[in-house]
């Protein structure tokens, strides 16, 4: 089984979780992709659900598939968020943000009264850090920002190396809030949540790409089949 058909065995998983009348915030990315087209295809069928997308990309996705969209200024709450990841920890905290739709993503799950994330198990990691850390800054004063931020790292007994990140054409990337993204080459993070914790408090930093307490539950596929994980 090839990594695509094990990203929509876990999307397929989580949708078991989705009853008629559910408000559902739609993550972005190749994993969420497969859920929000399997979703689609119940809508078709006759199931009562309304999204809210994370990324205008996810919103083209939802359009083609038939899902009735709407926004959080016009609904209170999500009953779930099904959002994937790039890494997932024991404790089920998430580095998010390689697709570059973190603020979007970390909004919608905030408020979401569960998350449930869905991946391949390649993502599960003993520690977060392998995968480069996303930082959304404001391009004002980049410099500042990129200061304030090494401090932080200092701070939590973290290091490594920063580059803006570009786009396919070479161009700097711009998310869709108009913002550049910052990653960071940490390696190892020892105290993901002190680390969320000092990186927010930078005036600079729109958002950062570490999800600490909001996922509820985690569906992972490989190669022995699904393993859900629930927070402890």
């Amino acid at each position: 089984m090839n990594m695509d058909q094990l990203k929509r065995q876990a999307a397929a998983r989580a949708l078991d979780e989705v009853r008629d009348g559910m408000q559902l915030g739609l993550g972005t990315g190749s994993t969420a992709k497969h859920f929000v087209e399997l979703l689609g295809e119940r809508v078709a069928a006759g199931l009562k659900v309304i999204g809210v997308p994370t990324s205008e990309a996810t919103r083209a996705d939802a359009e083609r598939c038939g899902v009735p969209l709407t926004t959080l200024d016009d609904i209170d709450r999500l009953d779930i968020t099904v959002d994937g990841a790039d890494e997932i920890d024991p404790e089920l905290n998430l580095i998010k943000g390689g697709g570059g739709a973190l603020l979007r993503e970390k909004i919608v799950a905030a408020a979401s009264d569960r998350m449930i994330v869905i991946a391949d198990d390649t993502k599960w990691v003993p520690t977060l850090g392998r995968f480069p850390l996303p930082v959304e800054v404001i391009p004002f004063g980049l410099g500042a920002t990129r200061r304030a931020i090494e401090k932080a790292f200092a701070q939590c007994g973290v290091s490594g190396q920063m580059a803006v990140r570009k786009a396919g054409d070479g161009h700097v990337f711009v998310t869709d809030g108009g913002h550049w993204i910052v990653d960071a080459q940490l390696g190892r993070i020892a105290d993901p949540a002190s680390l969320a914790k000092a990186l927010s408090a930078i005036p600079g930093v729109v958002e950062h790409g570490l999800f600490i307490g909001l996922a509820s539950s985690a569906v992972l596929a490989g190669g022995e089949g699904i393993r859900v994980i629930e927070r402890r």
